[in-house]
């Protein structure tokens, strides 16, 4: 009776009533677990920095052996069952959504059935005494009941669960006269606790540790037997489902899911749990309060923005320089790994920038770990390589007064040689300068000060516009119309999302000209922003560009608004028939764009780009309606007369202005 009255506790306490509701979106909530990737044994110092460099992508290189959490204390190839496991992830990774679920399953009966008891010591939340028996810890897992501990650690299958480890903060290395068998004896807390891992009391029970990497030298030296396992957090497979999870809605999921997928940069990061949790919860908001996900802003800065205010939702506000400094000193150090491609630091250039403060190292760099035999030390690597690539570019906006700024000023804050070097030879730095524009738009400067009460710099964002007017005067010829032709040049514009800024970087130009390239639907919502903003834009030319197009029905997704007709009729995700026809039609975005009140187009050159019949119908419409378009080229042979006879009604309209069709 007390073991079933423990399990509907353990489920009422880790299931609560509030996330059975599914209303509230402030944390990650269970009911979205997906599995993670978790490699048995954590990699060498290679693994890691290959891990960095790959951005998250598990396709390339050896697969690691994994196991799911329902299998960590299953025997191993060698038909050992392990006793003590180790779980290492960095912060965001999932460690503690983990123990929910099997705190969850086990109580509900579905799976970890090899126990009898499963006890869960929160780390980091629980309020401990300083003295404490086996028994006190077992009594403190269930306080409202009645527990007979002596009972159930007599003769019982138990597992201990301790979750974040790394926040106890005391000395593992307690004197072996000291340490106690008996489960009832009262010890100070740290002899308690070290006389479990070391099996000195209850030798029989099962141990599962949750840490970050920090806490793992302390941890070998105390454990015998003990088996590691490494967070690697979502595959592709298991983003996708993870987004399928967090929407009640199927249609919904699908369109947020294409959404943050068209975005390689943001797809990439949601590898980390808590960064897939936060553009869930980021497009959701922007689902109920938009339209359609086109006229949301598709800033990763943004999403990176949010990750870093989860990161500090729970932390000490009291003493904000403290905060301040070490995120000037992290930014520093992130530039500086950028600029020497560098992804992993030696534990001296940490404490020289006196980044080793135990409460903040561990949110932002990972403890890499190096497998026995190969002297390396202590190596620290960033989550995430784009998180890097993020924390430069804070690293030249972010103001800094002489109280917060770095001693060590190895690294010269000018964003102007971080341009030049992009623009002449580092196109490795295309992330860190996409994010500089996605730092200086008004909403990050918000966000910015709100987060971490920093200031970035009003002069960055001059110093932005300058570059971009000059890079591409620079490119055209003296003789010819001033043109943008790097498609970069888009996606920058549409990181930074304000219609002022990007009229002011375009408007000293007459003419786009992009040449085979394929244009994803991610470069295609880029484009389409900048040609609305572009009052000045007389001439586009697309040679040989490819329109990339998924599904037709995947394509409808990010067109449709929250809630329409079709759901309120009872049929979520109904296609109407001129629905039908714009998804069919890869130009659809470009051609919608050109329809803006002001446009000045007067030739539109789409050569070669394998358009098909129902892409006539969105130019005939182009045609009949647009003031000054003159000039039309569609140099293909994939139109098909019918095509053709669609392009004649549309030069048959009164609105029609055009003087020359190719």
């Amino acid at each position: 009776e007390y073991k079933q009255n423990y399990r509907e506790h353990m489920v009422q306490e880790f299931l609560p009533d509030r996330e059975r509701a599914s209303s509230a979106r402030e944390n990650p909530s269970i009911h979205h677990y997906t599995a993670l990737t978790i490699a048995r044994e954590t990699r060498s110092r290679h693994g890691a920095e290959d891990e960095a460099v790959r951005c998250g992508d598990t396709s390339t290189g050896p697969a690691p052996v994994t196991v799911t959490a329902q299998t960590l204390f299953k025997p191993n190839e060698d038909g050992q069952t392990p006793q003590i496991v180790v779980l290492v992830g960095a912060a965001g990774m999932g460690k503690t959504m983990t123990v929910r679920k099997v705190m969850v399953e086990w109580g509900e009966g579905t799976r970890h059935e090899q126990f009898d008891c499963v006890f869960c010591i929160d780390c980091k939340g629980i309020i401990l005494p300083k003295e404490a028996s086996v028994a006190d810890l077992v009594s403190q897992c269930c306080p409202h009941q009645r527990v007979p501990a002596g009972k159930i650690l007599d003769d019982q299958k138990i597992l201990f669960i301790f979750d974040g480890f790394e926040a106890l903060g005391f000395s593992l290395l307690q004197p072996e006269a000291e340490l106690t068998s008996d489960p009832s004896e009262v010890k100070p807390l740290e002899v308690t606790l070290m006389s479990l891992l070391k099996k000195t009391v209850l030798p029989e029970a099962s141990l599962l540790i949750t840490t970050r990497p920090t806490a793992l030298q302390s941890l070998e030296q105390c454990l015998e037997g003990e088996c590691y396992a490494e967070i690697l957090g979502f595959s592709a497979a298991m983003r996708e489902e993870y987004f399928h999870r967090y929407f009640e809605n199927a249609s919904k999921a699908d369109m947020a899911f294409r959404f943050a997928r068209g975005n390689e940069i943001l797809y990439s990061l949601c590898i980390i749990p808590v960064m897939s949790w936060t553009v869930c919860t980021i497009l959701e908001q922007e689902l109920c309060r938009k339209k359609n996900l086109l006229e949301c802003s598709k800033a990763t800065t943004r999403m990176n923005m949010s990750y870093l205010s989860q990161l500090l939702k729970h932390r000490d506000r009291n003493n904000p320089q403290v905060l301040q400094r070490f995120l000037l000193q992290l930014c520093s150090l992130a530039a500086d790994g950028i600029w020497k491609h560098k992804v992993l630091f030696e534990e001296k250039e940490i404490k020289d920038r006196g980044l080793d403060q135990p409460d903040l190292l561990p949110l932002f760099l990972n403890e890499k770990i190096s497998k026995e035999g190969e002297d390396y030390g202590k190596v620290y690597g960033f989550t995430h390589l784009h998180l890097q690539e993020f924390f430069a570019a804070m690293f030249y906006v972010l103001e800094d007064d002489e109280e917060t700024g770095s001693d060590l000023e190895r690294l010269e804050k000018d964003v102007n040689k971080l341009l030049e070097g992009y623009s002449e030879s580092r196109k490795d730095l295309n992330v860190t300068v996409r994010f500089l524009f996605g730092l200086v738009s008004q909403k990050s400067m918000k966000s910015v000060g709100k987060t971490i009460g920093c200031r970035i710099s009003p002069q960055a964002r001059e110093e932005l516009l300058k570059w971009l007017q000059r890079r591409h005067t620079g490119i055209s010829h003296p003789s010819q119309a001033l043109k943008v032709s790097e498609l970069d040049t888009f996606h920058f514009l549409f990181e930074m999302n304000e219609m002022s800024f990007a009229q002011s970087a375009l408007g000293c130009f007459t003419d786009l000209d992009l040449q085979d390239m394929r244009l994803s639907l991610y470069d295609q919502m880029a484009l389409s922003f900048c040609v609305q903003q572009w009052t000045g834009l007389g001439c586009i030319t697309l040679r040989g560009c490819f329109f990339h197009q998924q599904d037709p029905r995947a394509e409808l997704n990010p067109l449709m608004p929250c809630s329409g007709a079709s759901e309120a009729e009872g049929h979520p995700g109904a296609i109407t028939e001129l629905q039908q026809k714009e998804l069919h039609c890869p130009i659809h975005l470009l051609c919608r764009a050109l329809q803006h009140p002001g446009s000045v187009l007067g030739v539109l050159r789409l050569q070669w780009c394998r358009l098909s019949e129902s892409c006539c119908a969105e130019l005939a419409a182009l045609l009949a309606e647009h003031p000054s378009l003159a000039q039309l080229e569609v140099g293909d042979s994939t139109l098909g007369d019918g095509g053709v006879r669609l392009l004649c009604e549309g030069l048959q309209r009164p609105g029609c202005h055009l003087r020359v069709l190719r």
